[in-house]
């Protein structure tokens, strides 16, 4: 949780890949072509094809509850420029825009990336919170992935440590440990 004065100081935004995945439980789904629903198939993943979009017909409330059921969204080259097409905004709205995936690309490792990504965003609200860690995690991997995120939120702000007032960290049902 931080302060931060000035309406324009207050939007930034920012991704960062940490060591350790905090959430290995993200529900990633796939929007493919041919192979990549091919691929997403084989390894278990959720995955939709161009057809299956169109069915939602650009219905709000369709494309909202896709986006719901899923935490991200991978897509293939072929696909990524229509979707907005097909799909309207209501996925970028929800702030799950999908990664792009090529024919090259290790699909796991995909999956992988974005489920060890933490994004910092900042809108109007002067206190923010992201996954860095699970409760299976050891204490090292917990606080490399920590020193990580904070380091690299730091970096983000203007007058860097001067714009933080307190920082927390907290499991699901502990209390909070205010770290600084």
């Amino acid at each position: 949780q931080r302060r931060v004065h000035g309406s324009k100081d207050k939007r930034f935004s920012g991704t960062i890949r940490l060591k350790h995945v905090p959430r290995p439980s993200l529900k990633v789904c796939v929007l493919g072509d041919a192979v990549h629903m091919e691929q997403a198939e084989k390894l278990g993943f959720p995955c939709m094809d161009v057809e299956e979009l169109k069915k939602l017909n650009k219905e709000k409330k369709k494309v909202k509850k896709l986006a719901k059921s899923y935490d991200a969204f991978l897509a293939s080259e072929s696909l990524i420029r229509q979707i907005p097409r097909i799909l309207g905004p209501g996925l970028n709205k929800a702030g799950k825009f999908p990664t792009v995936i090529t024919h090259a690309d290790n699909m796991n490792a995909k999956v992988e990336e974005i489920r060890a990504t933490i994004k910092f965003q900042m809108k109007r609200v002067l206190c923010l919170s992201t996954a860095v860690g699970n409760v299976s995690m050891t204490h090292e991997e917990l606080q490399s992935n920590i020193t990580l995120a904070i380091n690299y939120l730091v970096s983000l702000l203007k007058k860097n440590w001067q714009n933080v007032r307190a920082l927390y960290v907290k499991s699901t049902m502990s209390p909070s440990q205010r770290l600084y």
